[in-house]
Parts: structure tokens; C-alpha cells; sequence
């Protein structure tokens, strides 16, 4: 179609995003970088509010200032005189003014570059909620899609001395995101995680897994490898001290799978014993902390290193009064401690995945994790965009932590119903799991048929556990259609109860009959645990949810004001619910 003479592209092109979309960062682009050194670009970033994606559109980031003939452009911007946000935030926490804003800001910093003998340089993202177009010296690096997994991106040839890098990050709830526009939590946004620059010799191993062989025999590690770079065959040397391991593995056209004979101290929350793992290849060294445990099921039992195991749990958002997603180790450990003293061994992070530090920290705490994608209640299950935006979460997640003893469940989403369309969407996606990490088990939050009272989900066929959210005593308000649900239901595999609960504002006292107190919150919780002890299939509980978190659809003026208040305790975790001590003591006899 012919433009008019007075088209103006800046104004008038309501594709303007399409381009952007067309290169994409995603999982392939990713490198391990546990235990590497790196070098923050964390701080203050100049800060601009752009609700109509005017950057995008008339391409702020080519910084024209002038015309052809020389003379200068009136501007709209002027990054270096922007406010300051700092990096890692979310914007929601830092202005009161931005509390509620969903929609694009654009974040820009300048930075020294000075070569110390490296060949390539990445840039990594630890997450951007939602999508992150970034830019570097005026050029489009690309798009990634996904609020809560990391990215990298190769800058060895956009490089210079001084450089100014710019990122458009848009938090806009969408139908064809994952996940979707609706959803039970706070939708914080900003670039919430840190941004670092790493160095690295012109090979380097991109991917590296090791671990038990899951055979029952806890004798013998797998070991696989990627390197990318020009030298794609050669030799990498693996180092354990702690088990006198020192051995040497051949590469292959840039890969390498090998098993070593080990006998490593087994790695569980009552014994979280870590190894030093150093691995070599050229130039590149990786060194990290590793914990070495077996997970699998027998029938409807759990077992750890060939042990019964009961997961005695709690869910936990990723999210703190003071600073929303951008949560800080010293929050993460208040979190982990505070599960600890309820008698926990096991959290469920939902329903996104949490930082990378939780998975560490829990390594170091000696705590299991469900870790979760975030397909959610109504996502669009027949949209093929939507599906591979989930797949590719799913596959940044699972490289991301797949050194982490802690985390022995990936699931794959979250009280979706049960249509065909689903179907294929998650179950496809238990697939990948398995086809990623054939160590761990695969499991989903699967509503319950409540009109059968019977746990019954087509998904549980491609699942290794089966999770169940029920919350009999709350919104199933007959409570003794819970011992009926267990009586109907003969799953052949283990069931975990992945949220029990009812809402109570911290403080508010009445009777047990009384919708929103503590009371009434101890009182189903009471009943629960007496069910849930006698169900030989159920062999794990993470009630919802450890502390109240916001919530824009709460909305009741004295028990929620913002919040679900479901939590064991105060959103500032200052008050312990008198449920919280239900809990610790059920924990404590189980």
C-alpha cells in the first residue's frame, strides 16, 4: 500500500511492535554460569515511563539529535537527565505514583568497557517481567518473552569503550502470555533481578549437568557437557576434592556425556552435604558447590536416596512488603528459616520461577522445591505462540537449576481445567520436561472434580505426581466432602496437596464460624490435618501459603484490603497465625 505524502512512521504505524518481535532471545541463547565470575551492571539506571512505547516507535535509541544538514531535533528524552530507578527493583515498590502502572518504561545506563583478554562477552538478564526489547550502542539485540527466567545475550561485536545499553521493559497483562492477563497475584514489573556482564575465552562450555545415575546404586555420577566456540573437540578435566575425583572426558564435535564411578555423602535436608565441583575446558574454568541426591516414586510412596519420603511443606510467592519480586538473599533466608521452624522440608515455590539464589540457598539450607511455570488458570491453550512461550520457560527453568540437589519437581502449571486443549498443551509439556531432566519428577497443581468428589485429571497419566489443590472448609464449604473425595479416588501414584487453606487477617479473632478470622482459618486447618494424616497416598502437603502477599482481586475491606490473606502469617511475616502452629505441630509428629 502506497503511504501519503504525510505518513509519519512515528505517529501513525500501528505495527510498530511487529520487528521487534521477529528476533527472539530465548533458551538457545543461554550459557551456564553457576559459579563463574561476573561483573554487575546493577545500580542506578536513568528511569522513563513510556505508556505509549514512544522509544519503540520513534526509535529513541538511535539517539538523532541532529539532522543530515546538522541542525538539532527537538527531543523528547533526555536519558542522562531521567530520574534514577535502581536496578534490581521492581518500579511498583519504589514511587508511589508507579504502584499500579502496567505498560512499558524504558531503563538506560552508560558503562566502560576495557578488554582484559577475553574473546567473547555476554550480557545477563536475571529476569525482566514481562518482555525486555534491549538495545545496546543503537542497536536491537533482541526481545525476550517471560517475567521470571534468565537470558543472555552474545555483545562481543557491539562492544566499544564507552557504551550505553537501553532496555524497554513492558509488564502489560496479555491473553497470549504465560501467564495470562488473569491471574492471583500482584503483577510487579521492572527489571527485578541483576544485570551482569560476563567474560569468556572464545570456547567456552555453555552447558554443564552432573548427578546421581538414577539406579538405586548411589555409586556412579553422569556427567554431560556443551562447549561452543572453534575448538569443539578436546578434553575437559572434572575436579571433586571432597572424593579425591579427578577425571578426564573427551568432547566430540562440542558434546560429551560420561558416567564416573563416585560414592558421594548423599545430599538430603536433614545431611545437605555440598561438594566443590570444578570443571576445565581450555581457558574456561567452571566452579560451583553440588549436592548429590536420588529422587524418584515406588507405587504411591515418595523416595529420597531410596527412602520413604513425606514432603512437609509450604507455598511461598516470591514476594517481600518492601521490595515485591526483587527479593533479596537475607528475604530468601528469613523465608527458608521461618519454614524451618514450621517443621518443613519442603517449600513450593509458585507459581513462576523464583530466583536462581532460592534454589542455591536451599541447596546450602538443606530444603526440597517444587519449582513451577507459570501456566495458569486460562492461558490460551490452543494458541501455538503461546505454547512455545511456555516451553521455552520451562527449558530456561530446568537449565538453570539443573545442578540444584533442592529442586526434585518441575511443574507445569497451575488449577487449569481439564479440556482437550489443555491436554495436549501440558501434556506435551510433562514430555519436554522428562525429554530435559529424566532425573526429577514432573507433576502439575491439578484441580479436583468436585461434582464427583474424586481427584480425576486426564493430566495425571503424564504426570510422576499427582498435585491437588483443594480447599474443603473455604470454598467447597461442605467439609465432609474431603473424606469423600479420598474415599472415591484410587490414584496408582502419589498424591502431594499442593494448597489447603482459608483466608484470615492477621489478628482478627472470632469464632470458628466466622469467614476471615484466625479462628475460623485454625479451625479448617485442624480438620485438614486429621483427614490429610490418614490418606496413605498423600505424601506431601504445602498449605497456601507461608505469608499474605497482594493481591489486586482481594478486595474485601476487613480481611484482605489488597491482600489474600491466606497466609500463616502477616504479609511483614511479624505475626504467626494461630494456624501457623497447627501446622508446626503436624509437622513435628508426622
Amino acid at each position: 500500500m502506497t503511504k501519503a505524502n504525510n505518513y509519519d512512521d512515528a505517529i501513525h504505524n500501528e505495527s510498530f511492535e511487529a520487528p521487534y518481535l521477529t528476533k527472539r532471545i530465548t533458551h538457545r541463547s543461554m550459557i551456564y554460569d553457576a559459579g563463574r565470575r561476573k561483573e554487575s551492571l546493577s545500580g542506578f539506571w536513568s528511569f522513563g515511563i513510556d505508556q505509549y512505547d514512544t522509544c519503540l516507535r520513534a526509535k529513541w535509541f538511535e539517539e538523532k539529535y541532529q539532522d543530515a544538514e546538522g541542525r538539532y531535533h527537538p527531543m523528547d528524552f533526555s536519558f542522562d537527565e531521567w530520574e534514577k530507578m535502581p536496578v534490581p527493583s521492581c518500579w511498583n515498590t519504589q514511587r508511589e505514583r508507579y504502584f499500579l502502572y502496567e505498560g512499558s518504561a524504558v531503563y538506560t545506563r552508560t558503562f566502560l568497557y576495557i578488554n582484559h583478554g577475553e574473546e567473547r562477552v555476554f550480557l545477563k538478564f536475571g529476569a525482566v517481567n514481562y518482555d525486555a526489547k534491549v538495545f545496546l550502542n543503537k542497536q536491537y539485540l533482541g526481545c525476550h518473552k517471560g517475567g521470571s527466567t534468565p537470558f543472555y545475550i552474545e555483545v562481543t561485536e557491539q562492544l566499544q569503550e564507552n557504551n550505553r545499553i537501553l532496555v524497554v521493559a513492558n509488564n502489560t497483562r496479555k491473553r497470549t502470555n504465560v501467564p495470562c492477563e488473569n491471574t492471583d497475584w500482584f503483577n510487579y514489573g521492572g527489571i527485578y533481578r541483576d544485570v551482569e556482564l560476563i567474560r569468556l575465552p572464545s570456547s567456552f562450555i555453555r552447558k554443564f549437568t552432573i548427578g546421581l545415575v538414577p539406579d538405586g546404586s548411589f555409586s556412579k555420577l553422569a556427567v554431560e557437557l556443551e562447549v561452543d566456540g572453534p575448538q569443539r573437540d578436546g578434553q575437559a578435566i572434572v575436579a571433586i576434592p571432597g572424593l579425591e575425583l579427578y577425571r578426564t572426558i573427551e568432547l566430540r564435535d562440542g558434546k560429551a556425556l560420561a558416567t564416573i564411578e563416585a560414592k558421594p555423602e548423599l545430599w538430603s535436608p536433614d545431611h545437605p552435604r555440598l561438594y566443590e565441583v570444578t570443571v576445565e575446558y581450555g581457558q574456561d574454568v567452571i566452579s560451583e558447590w553440588i549436592g548429590f541426591r536420588e529422587i524418584r516414586t515406588e507405587g504411591q510412596r515418595m523416595m529420597l536416596n531410596g527412602q520413604p519420603l513425606f514432603l512437609k511443606g509450604i507455598s511461598v510467592h516470591e514476594e517481600s512488603v518492601a521490595n515485591g519480586k526483587a527479593m533479596s538473599d537475607e528475604e530468601i533466608i528469613e523465608n527458608f528459616t521461618l519454614a524451618k521452624e514450621m517443621n518443613c522440608n519442603y517449600l513450593r515455590l509458585a507459581h513462576y520461577p523464583h530466583t536462581e539464589r532460592a534454589a542455591q540457598i536451599a541447596d546450602e539450607m538443606g530444603l526440597l522445591l517444587w519449582e513451577e511455570i507459570p501456566v495458569y488458570w486460562a492461558i490460551e491453550f490452543d494458541n501455538p505462540e503461546t505454547y512455545a512461550d511456555a516451553e521455552n520457560q520451562l527449558t530456561e527453568l530446568i537449565q538453570r537449576d539443573s545442578n540444584r540437589a533442592s529442586v526434585i519437581v518441575w511443574s507445569v502449571g497451575n488449577e487449569n481445567a481439564d479440556t482437550p486443549a489443555r491436554l495436549n498443551f501440558m501434556s506435551s509439556l510433562a514430555r519436554k520436561a522428562k525429554e530435559l531432566d529424566p532425573t526429577r519428577l514432573v507433576s502439575a497443581a491439578c484441580m479436583l472434580d468436585h461434582t464427583n468428589h474424586i481427584i480425576k485429571d486426564r493430566l495425571a497419566d503424564y504426570l510422576d505426581v499427582i498435585g491437588a489443590n483443594e480447599y474443603y472448609g473455604w470454598y467447597q464449604t461442605n467439609f465432609d466432602n474431603l473424606v469423600q473425595l479420598f474415599d472415591n479416588s484410587k490414584p496408582d501414584k502419589p498424591v502431594i496437596i499442593t494448597e489447603f487453606g482459608a483466608d484470615a487477617k492477621a489478628g482478627h479473632r472470632g469464632t470458628v464460624d466466622e469467614k476471615g478470622t484466625e479462628d475460623c482459618q485454625a479451625d479448617i486447618y485442624r480438620k485438614q490435618v486429621d483427614v490429610l494424616g490418614r490418606i496413605p497416598y498423600v505424601q506431601g502437603a504445602s498449605p497456601w501459603i507461608l505469608y499474605d502477599f497482594r493481591c489486586p482481586r482481594r478486595l474485601h475491606p476487613v480481611t484482605q484490603n489488597y491482600y489474600n490473606t491466606k497466609g500463616l502469617m502477616s504479609e511483614d511475616k511479624s505475626r504467626r497465625k494461630l494456624a501457623f502452629y497447627i501446622m508446626q505441630q503436624f509437622y513435628q509428629d508426622k
